[in-house]
């Protein structure tokens, strides 16, 4: 009777997820398979002379696929799911809510479009939550006044946005993605009051994006708020004074919409700029937020989300604080994180950008070992904890201060001790991003700062709803596709070969199993040398005669082939689960030797470089816009080049140098030889097969996302020179 108790006092319930027996049987074997494998690498190596090295190369590439195998199994050796009881929460709390501010960070007003921005902002500030209790804050990096207008533009419509949302109970509550959704479609209200609001909302991005074409504000709008004096001729995205405006003030009487209820805070904040001084790029925005906001808010809950990731889930907050207010475990949580969903995904995921396995699969094997990752976006965080507190079990969150308290200050006045915590000098001589809020010196500042809140002793759970709570833009070109991939696996290897590698740093503060978590994602840039390795010398080993697998008639040929296929099956299994299409898992095997040949492998050289002072940390934004012809491109899922960038004739020489060999080792199989360098000649096969789209768009395509000739022809060059490689023939007998 007291277990039965105690559950119906839980406001959140952890499942484990099934299927696990059949996984950890297929993984024995697995491993079973891969020592065989590493096993008769070490015992049939080559007298010198005899392709040694090339021998060599293989058994290490195999042995760096069988450790990164093994680290990749600790996420899903006992993966959980979260459910939230709202209704229980609603009961206890009523409408005693601790309130939240929402940070949205946007840095570029042309990669970023501002009315991309405000339909964010707007879907943030419709929450199904008390909107006294929301404050909302919009760091502009670029220090924009089209930025600016188009926020001003979105607290006059949120006069009428809000009461809309809430009258209809309509999801979601961005109205880009709503009045895209609706169209067509069953609505709520009437024809003529959906009609009115959509014609208000469209006429509202006209008005913003003819400014941003324009690049001028009219002056008759400039009148109608203060905020607009605050920008002169002098001023540079990269160079000029803080800015703190309140839109909305949520104390005013007067901040009230068209139905009579509070509006949420609005506010704008661009930090000062210098180029005297660097400014930490986005985790820099962050932390000046946390100042300012803890001056006009002070909400206890903080949720960051990107500025293309609108609420797509009017009652996130609530599902978050049914982990942070539960009275059994919320002690322990230090932030709650939903995964990242995107709008614009193909069908069959053509660039392998969707994450299913990892949202569906890794995530909630990080919650069950204590904690995932902190991914940047769509994130809750307790303020204090974020500003650096230490766990302590005898720790209670004091969630019952509400808003802060003004006292006798004005706005104005308010506004202008806000620019003084939004200096460039303000953080000199402090722990800040160090100790205090969100790390620096990392391009994936996110996850550090996320590693460093669970080794000051805190959880985090990872939240799954059915309906997903945030829903983004994903890059929709391969260009952008390589560059996110780059910063990604650029920030996370910088973490691994820093004092914050997750062996080190984490080592007696968090389990070996989210340790191992981690660095799935910290060696994604280290995976790109053994991958360039297999993909390139096996091929050449054909032209070479030189055989680098067992014979196919040999018995040590099964662990090879088992390993392949059991691999191969469960990550298709994985994707199919995940809500991948057959096509799409086919699609991301291809992105997956793509990323590693250029993303990870220039992320993995920048770091190196980094590490030996030859460059500095950059933060490069992926561009939220494509132009016509790429979009219609991406609508039917053709592969997008059009440029002679240096990465592209990676993946040119690659695919070319297969498809030579392959005709090549097909030569020498009609000569008799099948038995010798059939598995070399599957192995080149499968890389061809998998690749036909690059090949079209090598010598087929005409259109302007094809590979540019320059590409094709330095990989022809590159491909004449790797047949110049010595790689010494091997006798067969070796490969028995």
């Amino acid at each position: 009777m007291e277990t039965t108790t105690t559950e119906r006092r839980r406001l959140f319930a952890t499942e484990k997820v099934g299927g696990r027996a059949v996984y950890r049987l297929q993984a024995a074997t697995v491993a079973a398979g891969i020592l065989l494998v590493l096993y008769y690498r070490a015992t049939r190596v080559p007298a010198a002379g005899e392709g040694r090295a090339a021998w060599l190369g293989m058994a290490a590439a195999e042995l760096w696929f069988a450790v990164y195998w093994v680290i990749t199994q600790s996420v899903r050796w006992c993966p959980v799911r979260r459910r939230t009881f709202k209704n229980r929460l609603a009961e206890r709390y009523k409408e005693n809510l601790p309130g939240v501010d929402v940070f949205v960070c946007t840095a570029d007003p042309h990669a970023e479009p501002p009315s991309l921005v405000i339909s964010t902002i707007l879907s943030v500030m419709a929450y199904n939550y008390p909107s006294e209790k929301i404050s909302v804050y919009l760091s502009d990096d670029g220090g924009s006044i089209l930025t600016f207008y188009a926020l001003w533009e979105a607290s006059m419509f949120a006069k009428k946005w809000l009461p809309f949302c809430r009258r209809y109970n309509i999801e979601p509550r961005s109205p880009a993605a709503y009045f895209s959704e609706s169209e067509g479609h069953h609505n709520p209200c009437s024809p003529k009051e959906w009609s009115f609001i959509k014609n208000l909302y469209e006429e509202m991005r006209e008005r913003i994006d003819s400014a941003v074409m324009s690049g001028k504000i009219p002056e008759e709008i400039k009148l109608k708020h203060k905020g607009f004096d605050e920008w002169n001729s002098e001023m540079t995205s990269k160079n000029h004074q803080p800015i703190v405006q309140v839109l909305i003030d949520g104390k005013s009487q007067n901040a009230v919409d068209d139905d009579g209820n509070v509006l949420p805070t609005l506010v704008y904040m661009a930090r000062e700029k210098s180029p005297q001084y660097h400014h930490n790029f986005k985790a820099g925005a962050l932390n000046a937020l946390i100042r300012v906001s803890a001056l006009i808010s002070d909400s206890p809950v903080i949720l960051n989300v990107d500025c293309d990731m609108y609420s797509n889930n009017s009652d996130s907050i609530r599902d978050a604080l049914c982990f942070f207010l539960d009275e059994e475990m919320s002690h322990k949580i230090g932030f709650v994180q939903y995964p990242q969903n995107y709008n614009n995904m193909t069908k069959n995921n053509i660039y392998g950008n969707s994450l299913n396995v990892i949202n569906h699969v890794e995530m909630r094997g990080l919650d069950s070992a204590g904690g995932c990752l902190y991914i940047g976006t769509g994130c809750f965080h307790r303020r204090e904890i974020l500003c650096g507190k230490k766990f302590s079990k005898d720790y209670k969150e004091d969630w019952g201060r509400g808003i802060k308290e003004r006292g006798h200050e004005n706005i104005d006045e308010i506004e202008e001790k806000a620019k003084s915590l939004a200096t460039c000098t303000y953080e000199l001589r402090t722990q800040w991003g160090n100790e205090i809020g969100v790390k620096y010196g990392c391009p994936v500042e996110d996850v550090i700062t996320g590693l460093a809140i669970h080794c000051r002793g805190w959880e985090s759970v990872y939240m799954e709803p059915q309906r997903a709570a945030f829903v983004g833009v994903a890059p929709a070109t391969l260009a952008q596709t390589i560059l996110q991939h780059k910063r990604w696996s650029e920030g996370n290897f910088t973490i691994f070969l820093s004092k914050h590698n997750t062996f080190l740093f984490g080592h007696g503060k968090i389990s070996l199993q989210l340790q191992m978590g981690y660095c799935i994602y910290g060696l994604w840039a280290a995976n790109s040398l053994p991958t360039i390795y297999y993909v390139m010398i096996p091929a050449l080993g054909l032209v070479k005669g030189t055989p680098l697998f067992p014979e196919i008639m040999s018995p040590w040929a099964t662990p090879f082939i088992y390993v392949f296929c059991v691999k191969t099956l469960y990550s298709l299994y994985e994707a199919l689960l995940s809500g991948d299409t057959l096509k799409g898992w086919w699609n991301g095997q291809r992105m997956w030797m793509v990323k590693r040949i250029t993303s990870y492998l220039y992320g993995f050289i920048d770091t190196i470089r980094k590490l030996l002072g030859l460059s500095k940390m950059s933060f490069e934004i992926t561009a939220k816009v494509s132009d016509g012809d790429e979009a219609k491109r991406y609508e039917q899922e053709i592969l997008e080049f059009g440029s002679s960038s240096p990465e592209y004739v990676i993946i040119a020489t690659v695919e070319l140098l297969n498809f030579v060999c392959l005709v090549a080792g097909l030569s020498k199989i009609m000569a008799g030889v099948w038995n010798v360098f059939l598995p070399q000649v599957i192995l080149c096969g499968l890389i061809v097969i998998t690749n036909i789209p690059i090949y079209e768009a090598m010598f087929v395509r005409k259109d302007k996302g094809r590979i540019p000739l320059p590409v094709t022809l330095a990989s022809i060059g590159f491909v004449m020179l790797a047949f110049l490689l010595p790689i010494p023939p091997l006798s067969s007998t070796k490969c028995l």
